[in-house]
Formats: structure tokens, sequence, C-alpha cells
């Protein structure tokens, strides 16, 4: 019962209290400070469940300190509407033969064209000038630049090709209990933890045990929840976000320890003010009856 008075309102919690002092403080109970101290007991009961330790919400809890094995390498994989930014360079002795792989840019330079980038489609390709159609979807960065180099390599356009892939529009998407926001990704890959770093970090009312990830795949929306606290997160597929990822959080059903203090503190001036005025008026009976047998 007592877990609800934090969402009670101020009449009904008044009413209760005054109900409890008015049929215990009488003369009997005067003479049993017991039961005083039972209800101030009972009182600080209730006010610890409102309150919430450091380890209930600090990250990693159970991290030993050897650290960690990891399952597998963090890297991000290539999805459809990625946006791609590919460059492909030579030897150096001949630039005339890579323009042809750079007609949305070159490296370093800044035109219109290489603002522009590679769209993957939602069959997972992209349309490269002279190889045509490729199939780039599930691959990381690094093996696209291995794939296209390959395939220069092997049909005699360059001898000794270097190819350079970034992605454009690496973001993700973050629902707090309060507020939203879009994280933009300038590097190569981002874990759950770096986005909650990004995003401003949890709210002492934030539940840590649902912290939803959602993604699409296989043209499904499938959600992972995720607790920062443990370091069963390692070991989660979702811990590493890909593009247009959703983290969304929800509020505790507990109050925590700034807003517990802050609903309890005029509880308690209530408490005060009641005993107060009680026992100013069994004082008051009291020499109201000593003057009248005199």
């Amino acid at each position: 019962m007592y877990r609800k008075m934090g969402n009670c309102d101020g009449n009904n919690v008044r009413f209760v209290f005054s109900l409890y002092f008015c049929n215990q403080f009488n003369d009997n109970t005067m003479k049993r400070p017991k039961n005083l101290l039972l209800f101030f007991f009972v009182m600080l009961t209730m006010m610890s469940t409102s309150c919430v330790t450091s380890k209930k919400v600090r990250y990693l809890r159970d991290m030993p300190i050897e650290g960690v094995p990891l399952n597998e390498k963090f890297e991000a994989t290539i999805a459809p509407n990625d946006e791609l930014r590919i460059y492909v360079m030579g030897d150096g002795k001949n630039d005339e033969l890579v323009k042809p792989f750079n007609v949305l840019g070159t490296a370093g330079s800044n035109t219109a064209n290489n603002r522009m980038g590679y769209l993957v489609d939602v069959n997972g390709n992209i349309e490269f000038p002279v190889l045509g159609e490729l199939h780039v979807e599930g691959l990381t960065r690094l093996q696209l630049q291995d794939t296209i180099a390959s395939h220069l390599k092997s049909n005699g356009y360059l001898s000794n090709p270097n190819v350079m892939v970034r992605l454009m529009n690496f973001k993700i998407f973050f629902l707090g209990t309060e507020s939203g926001k879009v994280i933009n990704i300038n590097e190569e890959r981002c874990t759950f933890l770096e986005a909650l770093a990004m995003s401003g970090g949890l709210s002492l009312y934030t539940r840590r045990d649902r912290i939803g990830v959602m993604r699409e795949v296989n043209g499904k929306m499938v959600i992972h929840y995720l607790d920062p606290r443990s370091t069963e997160i390692f070991n989660d597929e979702f811990f590493l976000l890909q593009q247009n990822d959703i983290i969304f959080t929800e509020v505790g059903s507990r109050r925590f320890l700034k807003e517990g203090y802050s609903n309890w503190t005029w509880v308690l001036s209530g408490v005060s003010s009641i005993i107060t005025a009680i026992t100013s008026y069994l004082t008051l009976q009291k020499l109201l009856s000593k003057s009248t047998t005199r």
C-alpha cells in the first residue's frame, strides 16, 4: 500500500495522517510511546522505497577488472537507403585512368558532385561507373573497398587500385522520456553506450532494464531491450548500432531520489504541523483541567 503513496494527492494523504493521529493521540497513546516510534519507523520505510541508490542506476555495475571478452568486432554494415561516398585512386602515374570511376568527385575536392553519394536501393545495390550494378548490402566499409578494388584489378581497369568508402548519412534516432533528438555519427561505427552518451545520458527517471533498440531486419521492425547496467549488452547483436536505428526509453515505475525527497518534504511538514497542533491542544486541555480543579 505505501508504495502507492507517492501517487496520492495531498488531500488524501493529509486525511490519512489526520485520522491516524486523531485515533492514536489520546491519553493511552501518550502513555505508550512505542506506537509513535513504530509510526516514524514506517514513515522512514516509505521514504526509502521512493529512493534509488547509485548502484541501481550505475552503468556496467558488474564489469570485472580484467574486462569482458567480445564475441565479434564491432563494425557497421551497409544497408538499403545508405548513402556512400566512394573514391578510386591509382598509383599516381596516370590519373586519367581513374577519372571514369570518380564521376561524383575526387577525394579532397568540394564540388557539388563531391557532396553527392551512391544511394543503396531497396535491393541493397548501387550503380557504380563502368562496373555497373554492385550488391553492397551486408558488407562492411572495408569489405566494399576490397570488392571494388578486386573488380577493377580483375577486369584490367587498374593495376594497383586504391579504393576509399565512407558512410555519408549515419544517423541514430533517440526518443527519451522527455524529448528526442537525431544523432549524426561522424565515425564509422556507433555502439549503444556511445549513443547514450551523445544523447546526453539517461535521467534518474528512466527505466534501465527496458531501453529499446528498434531496427529493420529483413523487412520487419525488430526490438531488443538492453540494460546498460549489465555487461550482457556486449553480447547482444544490437549493441553495435546500425544506420537509422531508433533508441527509446520508458519512465520507471519507482520515484527516484530527487522526486522522492520533494514528495515527502511536504508530507513531513504536514505531519509536524498535526503533531504540534495536537500537542498544543492536549497541553491546553490539561491547563484548563487544572484551573477548573482549583
